[in-house]
């Protein structure tokens, strides 16, 4: 059996630290504001979550870039050269042209070193979601699963890992397209708080709404609570666009109903934050499917 490395993009939104315990070499996407370009390296180093959202609260214009094919072969090189084979895990499709670019570059190392294995999965999964699904991956390798074994594993249990969120504004939803701007400004005015998660297909879809704020991130955990199995096994994972205090609450909302192993906070990545904007929070888990209603 030979050995083989984990390779994802950054819309995992793991923590460096993170990253790190699970082995996991992380290719960074881009993000562009007020035409500044910064690499999204999960430790922040050229742009940090804090100062992102600073910025959006400015309302400084902001757009994202996916990894390139070139990035992609210079993070695989490496690997291969060394021996290795690389199991590479990308953002969903629906969302990024990243897997593309993991495609094209696998075309293209694959002949130059033929005798090396390179499977490029599409993970159909966004920020913590892809996080969580790497988390999994992590441990089967960890337990001695081989890069057929995983990759097999991946295919059968990725539309397992649900994604439930919801934003503070329906600004970022209308620039990028995902509701009218009719639609927005009375969702704003009435305090209408769109309640969506990531489909089947890997796209973002909304399945319901709410009233208020605080009604929507109880509607998470309600929804949550019907589609979630065999809690006692999960670690749940929740990322927030610059709210902690209220990804505490869902948290601990979460731990008072559900024998949850642990759960894990972190911010949501500056390139998913470019479209859903500040204050978006979400709940990634193990559940039955992803056709979800709130």
């Amino acid at each position: 059996m030979n050995d083989y490395i984990l390779l994802t993009d950054s819309c995992v939104d793991l923590t460096q630290e993170m990253a790190d315990q699970l082995d996991l070499h992380v290719v960074p996407l881009s993000v562009l504001v007020d035409g500044n370009s910064y690499q999204n390296y999960l430790d922040g180093r050229e742009l940090s979550p804090q100062a992102f959202y600073s910025m959006l609260r400015e309302h400084k214009k902001t757009s994202t870039s996916q990894v390139t094919t070139v990035a992609f072969m210079n993070a695989m090189t490496p690997i291969l050269q060394e021996g290795k084979d690389v199991l590479l895990i990308t953002f969903s499709s629906a969302l990024s042209g990243t897997h593309s670019s993991a495609e094209r570059a696998k075309k293209e190392l694959e002949t130059e070193y033929p005798k090396r294995k390179i499977v490029v999965i599409d993970s159909l999964c966004a920020s913590m979601g892809q996080g969580l699904l790497c988390t999994y991956v992590s441990k089967l390798k960890r337990e001695g699963k081989t890069i057929e074994e995983v990759s097999e594993w991946i295919q059968e249990n990725r539309l397992n890992v649900c994604h439930l969120f919801t934003v503070g504004d329906l600004d970022h939803l209308r620039r990028g397209g995902r509701l009218s701007a009719a639609t927005a400004f009375i969702g704003n005015l009435l305090s209408i708080k769109p309640l969506l998660h990531v489909s089947k297909e890997g796209k973002l879809v909304q399945t319901g709404k709410a009233h208020g704020r605080k009604r929507s991130l109880d509607t998470l955990v309600s929804t949550m609570i019907t589609s979630i199995v065999h809690p006692e096994d999960q670690v749940v994972y929740i990322s927030h666009a610059d709210c902690y205090e209220e990804a505490v609450y869902v948290k601990e909302k979460i731990m008072k109903v559900l024998p949850i192993q642990d759960i894990h906070i972190n911010y949501v990545g500056p390139v998913i934050g470019s479209h859903s904007g500040v204050g978006t929070l979400a709940i990634f888990f193990m559940g039955k499917d992803r056709f979800l209603r709130a």
